[in-house]
């Protein structure tokens, strides 16, 4: 599992939707949603799925997906 790459896929997914926006949503703090989408920090399995689930994906397509 890349942590860049799984960055990247988070920063996409959430679009035009603030990082404030999303870390009140899946009740997580801004400065770790900036962690996740730089790489420096792989969100726990518990935050996996609030992501996938408030993205509507798999946590397949979010965090295993080339």
């Amino acid at each position: 599992m890349d942590a860049k790459k799984i960055g990247k896929r988070i920063r996409e997914l959430r679009g035009e939707t603030s990082a404030p926006e999303l870390a009140k949503a899946i009740g997580s703090s801004v400065s770790s949603i900036f962690m996740y989408e730089s790489g420096d920090r792989i969100p726990r399995d518990e935050v996996k799925i609030k992501l996938a689930r408030y993205f509507g994906v798999s946590i397949e397509s979010l965090f295993f997906a080339d």
